[in-house]
């Protein structure tokens, strides 16, 4: 379990990275680079080196290595993530997020009724350390309150962090037990999943796919297109590849994609060019480490 674990993070934070360079830009399936990219110039990822990953991972490990040490808390997540945003270190950050943390900084309530995708990342550590689905769903609403108040939005989260939590711990019906959780938490998320799979098994193209299903950032659109790329792609490579040209939310898609394969597969099943060219892996490896740690050892 620990290799589920360690792919997980890192599945997520590569997917990241692929994405990163394409966030916000059309799709392209005309050519689909292997690899990571650096983004065009002006776009608002381009001083970022291939490789390198988007606020969803840094709020991802942020919270993770919380939940490793012992220390997390809303509070203490939430003070944490305003000195990053403060101080210049969070990358492009989701809207919501950073309204978010200017009404932290100002003393003012913090959530945001924002629908967006925002929050994602975040569920997936909740997914990995929490053994009973109750406390992951707890965990996940809370956490992802600090930055995001809207029911779909906190939905959307508990939905991924629900796909991990079953998939890391070896379900092989994790993506059906997580459909019919985001049916439970918000009807209108669970019936676009519920399209988007079928859309899958019935072997649409992607691009057909994609006017149907959509690319943006709200969890309406991120969601559903990561169960479709999921459903219709298995071999790991190619499922990143992929979600990382599907234009739109490419960073949270991707992301969402790479854990999910990490957690099934494990470090072992992730491409040794992507490890290898990976921001942070080391960082990213031992915080998985210590989350399982964390796991196994916990009472």
């Amino acid at each position: 379990m620990l290799d589920q674990f360690k792919g997980c993070l890192l599945g997520a934070a590569i997917g990241d990275a692929l994405g990163m360079a394409r966030e916000s830009t059309p799709p392209d399936f005309q050519r689909l680079h292997e690899g990571y990219r650096r983004a065009w110039r002006g776009h608002p990822n381009a001083g970022l080196r291939p490789g390198q990953f988007t606020d969803d991972t840094q709020t991802m490990l942020l919270v993770a290595g919380m939940l490793a040490d012992g220390t997390y808390s809303e509070k203490g997540y939430a003070a944490a993530l305003t000195r990053m945003y403060l101080d210049g270190d969070l990358r492009f950050p989701d809207g919501a997020v950073d309204a978010a943390c200017r009404h932290i900084a100002e003393g003012r309530p913090a959530g945001v009724a924002s629908n967006s995708a925002g929050c994602t990342g975040i569920a997936v550590p909740f997914g990995l350390v929490y053994g009973d689905p109750v406390d992951v769903t707890e965990r996940v609403v809370q956490a992802c309150s600090v930055t995001h108040t809207h029911p779909a939005a906190l939905a959307g989260a508990v939905t991924v962090a629900m796909l991990i939590h079953h998939a890391v711990r070896g379900r092989p019906d994790a993506l059906e037990i997580a459909e019919k959780i985001a049916g439970l938490e918000d009807p209108a998320l669970g019936s676009k999943i519920r399209d988007a799979v079928r859309l899958a098994r019935e072997g649409i193209s992607l691009e057909s796919a994609l006017s149907v299903i959509g690319n943006g950032v709200t969890v309406y659109q991120t969601v559903p297109l990561a169960f479709f790329l999921i459903h219709r792609i298995r071999e790991t490579g190619a499922l990143l590849t992929t979600a990382a040209h599907v234009g739109g939310n490419t960073d949270t898609i991707a992301l969402i994609c790479g854990a999910y394969a990490g957690a099934v597969y494990g470090r072992s099943a992730l491409p040794r060019d992507l490890l290898d060219g990976l921001e942070s892996r080391d960082e990213i490896e031992a915080t998985a480490a210590r989350l399982y740690e964390r796991y196994t050892t916990k009472p």
